[in-house]
């Protein structure tokens, strides 16, 4: 076929050699765009060569030089930027303003990556004993990986390679096989701003292609972002062979309302937060905790979340897109039957969600649940879909051990006019990422992504100072240099005058 994806390996984008091809489809219409294929066991094991061969090379280019190159390619992402969101919404069905923002908060990261000389310097302490000095240098681990999800086809990507490059490291990306046709044109951008052609390796697959990551010899570091039952998986599969890893997985995110909040700005952010990108992100807000007075916006809420429609990338008057697979829209479905025979009220059901000449799109409407309890599988579970359960509570110390009872700690937020209940919140809660009156606290690129308890497994998070402390190790010298080996004048041997004039 001639719309089958090629892959960017040992420095050329080439037709893979597999029998396994995997249809990518536009998740609005069912069209397949094109098939990605499953790299053969030679594919891979060339492409971690290639990265290697490339490490040892790109580790010696001076850092300005690193830094330049990130220069480069964001300016090139900057002038493409609308060009790889349309490519992104046809393959995610994101509408065209959230395919925007995805590759925009990828670009900040490229950013953040040519600042890297001042991130990477090391410390020094003159006299730790006499005439004894030590220091620290940062240095590149070697080949490096990532594993990205199907959600942020552009900003995850950009995510990880930027910053392990420029810290001095060769990649491997695995991207989603649901939508690889963003990576690889970042891949495309990436040679064009002038990388050397080995640093970087685009493999597609599943998990096959994957395992073969985690396990082999020659890949030092694996960075994911997806499930929990794979990011479980990988986690404990590259730390089993002795990897270093940052796997950020599932989330249950709750915003906590109080009375005394402005109402306008509460109803707004939680449409927003909660059906935005289909409510496909590990950040969407998928509880609301109303606190004493505050429950009787609930009504008004239904309201607003009945006036939100999805549609097509391209209809600027739909606020998102579909399910990114018929797979995915079931297990949502089934969620919200499931909802119902627990108990649980639903105010509006978008089930039977239909888009006006698009039959064979992924769609699930705005849908809000009242009376729901923390024993339910739709509190339990990440629903990954535009749905927002609703739980009511009598005071903010309730609100805090509802939220740390989750299991997950992604990010949290609470809208109030009180700064003491808004320091009390920040302060006791256990959860990585917290917004005050700010619905999405996702933070940018020179602080890091933090996600704590069963959102993340491993030791630092992504982009900001961790990334950097992720894809490098610390060396520690302690140097000693005596007076008598100065060089004198005449042979330059020691007891050397030394003339400053």
């Amino acid at each position: 076929m001639s719309n089958r994806l090629p892959q960017l390996i040992q420095g050329e984008f080439r037709q893979s050699g597999t029998d396994t091809w995997i249809p990518v489809t536009n998740p609005a219409t069912g069209e397949v765009l094109c098939e990605a294929p499953a790299a053969t066991a030679d594919e891979m094991e060339r492409a971690i060569a290639a990265a290697k061969a490339a490490f040892l090379e790109w580790r010696e280019v001076p850092v300005s030089e690193r830094a330049r190159l990130m220069l480069r390619y964001q300016h090139l992402l900057k002038e493409r930027h609308d060009d790889i969101a349309r490519v992104l919404a046809k393959e995610t069905g994101k509408v065209f303003a959230d395919a925007k923002g995805d590759v925009w908060r990828g670009i900040e990261v490229v950013e953040h990556a040519a600042n890297i000389a001042s991130l990477m310097m090391g410390e020094t302490v003159e006299n730790v004993a006499r005439g004894i000095d030590s220091h620290s240098w940062t240095q590149p681990l070697g080949v490096c990986a990532g594993i990205t999800p199907f959600n942020f086809p552009a900003m995850i990507p950009l995510w990880m390679f930027p910053m392990a490059i420029a810290c001095g490291n060769s990649f491997v990306l695995k991207p989603s096989e649901q939508d690889p046709m963003t990576p690889n044109l970042l891949a495309e951008l990436f040679l064009e701003a002038g990388a050397p052609k080995n640093l970087l390796q685009v493999v597609h697959g599943g998990k096959t292609q994957v395992d073969t990551l985690l396990t082999h010899p020659e890949i030092k570091a694996v960075s994911f972002v997806g499930s929990v039952p794979v990011g479980q998986h990988v986690y404990r599969t590259a730390t089993d062979h002795l990897k270093r890893a940052q796997c950020f997985a599932g989330a249950k995110n709750h915003m906590v309302v109080m009375p005394d909040a402005r109402k306008d700005q509460v109803l707004s952010n939680l449409v927003g937060s909660a059906c935005g990108a289909a409510g496909q992100r590990c950040m969407a807000i998928s509880v609301a905790v109303f606190v004493g007075e505050s429950k009787q916006w609930v009504d008004e809420l239904k309201d607003q979340f009945a006036a939100v429609r999805p549609g097509a990338w391209d209809d600027d008057q739909a606020a998102y897109g579909p399910q990114i697979s018929a797979k995915a829209r079931e297990r949502i479905l089934t969620l919200i039957r499931q909802g119902k025979e627990e108990g649980a009220t639903c105010l509006l059901d978008g089930s039977e969600c239909t888009v006006d000449g698009l039959p064979d799109g992924h769609w699930v409407g705005p849908t809000l649940f009242t009376d729901v309890t923390p024993r339910m599988s739709l509190y339990q579970e990440e629903i990954f879909g535009p749905v927002l359960c609703c739980l009511c509570v009598d005071t903010l110390d309730e609100a805090i051990e509802l939220v740390n009872n989750s299991p997950y700690g992604n990010g949290t937020s609470i809208f109030t006019a009180n700064g003491a209940a808004a320091r009390k919140f920040r302060h006791e809660i256990e959860v990585g990422q917290v917004g005050i009156n700010v619905p999405i606290p996702v933070p940018l690129p020179f602080f890091s992504f933090t996600g704590w308890k069963g959102s993340f497994y491993g030791d630092q998070h992504a982009y900001g100072k961790q990334a950097v402390r992720f894809y490098t190790e610390t060396k520690t010298v302690t140097s000693r240099w005596f007076d008598d080996d100065i060089p004198d004048a005449t042979h330059g041997g020691p007891n050397m005058t030394i003339n400053l004039k």
